[in-house]
């Protein structure tokens, strides 16, 4: 087993902090130990990062390719040097009407000899249940044992948020039985297109930890009780993507259902408009015929001819109505 790197000390900018636990809780440093957590998160410049990756020893790409939004999940290896890529959720920093509530942004991991470091280009939710303590058994020390706990919290997030994403969901379908409105699309769409970035990021992240797995990436070799953990993170992070496909399948049907009621709610006031348009057809008919340069019926024995003719009219346009309501037309 080498022994501890020659650490070159430089003056740390101030996103880039440093965490050891002692007596159960996380204390900050003021410059890096051995064994000790280096969480570097935004702002920063490039320079900052080539500064960092040669205080640490570690390629450049360990720490830059985790802020590209687009990276997908991976790991990489770089002699004593190990890079993991993870996908995690968070909260769209940029939402309008029609983007997605959350998105994937990727989370980086690297293990050196003396550290862990973590990078991420926005401040992610998962970090910050450590960094606010909240994990139980949680030490830098055991870098095996904290990737592990990176990972299961990642996948509760995804889980969390796709509850969140349901619970909305549920919320908006009870609303467009009785709307036509286009705001309830708007919010549909939102979640539809958070689903396909969990979907998505889900099934990569699954893809990685099976490979890690297999490759035995982490060095767990006989420890039955880390081992067994990375098995129920495996099948928990199976389940969550189970759970994205399903309320993905859910919400196009709930979607067509929603073009089906607008559609449906329209063919009614269409109907209930022209039945009313023919009912009032009949005093306009009848006004018509009247209005022409004759002399009405019955004028000269009833001085009451006018109001007898205007009763007439109702009366037909009373019984359509009626013979509507009768057929459900109206």
């Amino acid at each position: 087993m080498p022994g501890p790197s020659l650490l070159i000390t430089v003056t740390p900018s101030v996103m880039v902090k440093y965490y050891i636990k002692e007596h159960g809780k996380l204390k900050e440093l003021p410059e890096p130990e051995v064994s000790c957590w280096i969480n570097i998160s935004p702002p920063f410049t490039p320079e900052e990062l080539e500064e960092i990756a040669q205080q640490f020893d570690i390629p450049l790409d360990f720490l830059t390719d985790p802020l590209d939004m687009d990276e997908r999940p991976r790991y990489e290896r770089d002699e004593e040097k190990r890079a993991i890529i993870l996908s995690t959720p968070i909260l769209n920093p940029f939402e309008e009407d029609i983007d997605a509530i959350f998105i994937t942004a990727p989370l980086g991991i690297v293990l050196t000899i003396d550290h862990i470091i973590t990078i991420t280009s926005h401040e992610n939710p998962v970090l910050n249940l450590f960094l606010e303590n909240r994990v139980k058994n949680f030490d830098p020390v055991d870098e095996q044992l904290f990737v592990l706990q990176i990972m299961e919290q990642t996948v509760y997030r995804f889980l969390n948020c796709l509850k969140q994403l349901n619970q909305k969901r549920n919320l908006i379908e009870k609303e467009l039985y009785f709307s036509s409105r286009n705001q309830e699309l708007k919010n549909l769409l939102s979640i539809e297109k958070s689903l396909v970035y969990f979907v998505s990021s889900l099934s990569d992240n699954e893809l990685l930890k099976m490979k890690m797995k297999r490759t035995d990436f982490l060095h767990l070799g006989d420890d039955e009780e880390k081992v067994d953990l990375f098995e129920d993170i495996i099948i928990d992070n199976s389940q969550a993507q189970q759970m994205a496909n399903m309320y993905t399948n859910i919400l196009n049907g709930t979607m067509d259902a929603y073009g089906s009621i607008i559609s449906n709610n329209l063919n009614l006031t269409i109907k209930r408009l022209t039945t009313i348009t023919i009912i009032l057809m009949v005093p306009t008919l009848v006004a018509s015929f009247m209005g022409m340069n004759v002399e009405l019926p019955l004028a000269d024995q009833s001085p009451g001819s006018f109001f007898i003719i205007l009763v007439i009219s109702l009366a037909g346009s009373l019984g359509l109505a009626w013979y509507f309501q009768r057929k459900n037309l109206f």
